[in-house]
């Protein structure tokens, strides 16, 4: 199994769990046509994708995946507000809901609810033979739960905090911005905290999603959370492709 990273940031987001002969998409915030791009195409292997809340920069092109006869989940939160906001003939996305298993192909994913200034939003818990359990957290101030046997992890890691803080006092950014900011999004401390909380023994790859452009610095977030987990770190970054295994040989 491999992940391709299509997007990780503001700008839009999408990521692909994909082995050649199926392919799940978690989120659909970028451009279509990158996405048939990534797949060479082969739209018909994607059997279906999962969106984690209604902003533009995950939910932006629900509509393209629909038309391409991909099925759509999200929960009926999500589902209405992507409904009210588009405003498309061909908007039918499939609702999910927290604890449920939807099965796509042979991927077995269970939403969890997630804190965001958003109707409805959810993390999920994705299992594949091949990937084993990946956990995928995005915009999501800290997480309720800890989670067993987890073997790779996309968690979102935003900001830090002091240089939130700098941002703000400098003018570079607004105060009221950082209020949103720290209320629906994943600080640095709170990331690796999370990390900690979890059973990491068979964990082969973490990767830090959703990085916020002026408030992060990513080469010291991966440095001090390998440094702390004693994991296998990476920084999301567009075009990116990691094996993405079970096993890690």
């Amino acid at each position: 199994m491999q992940l391709k990273v299509l997007g990780s940031s503001s700008k839009g987001n999408c990521y692909l769990l994909d082995n050649g002969k199926e392919a799940l998409a978690i989120e659909c915030g970028i451009s279509f046509k990158e996405v048939q791009k990534a797949v060479n195409f082969d739209v018909s292997r994607i059997k279906g994708a999962i969106v984690s809340h209604e902003h533009g920069d995950h939910a932006k092109h629900v509509e393209n995946f629909i038309q391409a006869q991909i099925p759509v989940y999200m929960s009926t939160g999500t589902l209405h507000e992507v409904i009210k906001k588009f405003k498309s003939p061909y908007l039918s996305p499939l609702m999910m809901e927290a604890g449920c298993i939807v099965e796509i192909g042979n991927f077995r994913v269970q939403a969890f609810d997630t804190i965001h200034d958003a109707a409805e939003p959810f993390g999920f818990l994705i299992y594949h033979p091949e990937c084993g359990m990946v956990l995928f957290a995005t915009d999501t101030h800290y997480l309720h739960y800890t989670f067993a046997g987890l073997n790779n992890i996309l968690i979102e890691c935003n900001f830090r905090q002091d240089i939130l803080d700098a941002n703000v006092e400098s003018g570079r950014l607004p105060s009221a911005l950082r209020a949103r900011t720290m209320k629906s999004h994943m600080e640095y401390e709170t990331c690796k905290g999370t990390l900690l909380a979890n059973d990491l023994s068979g964990v082969n790859n973490i990767v830090l999603i959703h990085l916020s452009d002026g408030n992060s610095n990513a080469s010291e977030f991966r440095q001090g959370i390998m440094e702390a987990t004693g994991k296998t770190i990476h920084i999301a970054e567009s075009g990116m492709t990691l094996n993405f295994n079970k096993s890690p040989f």
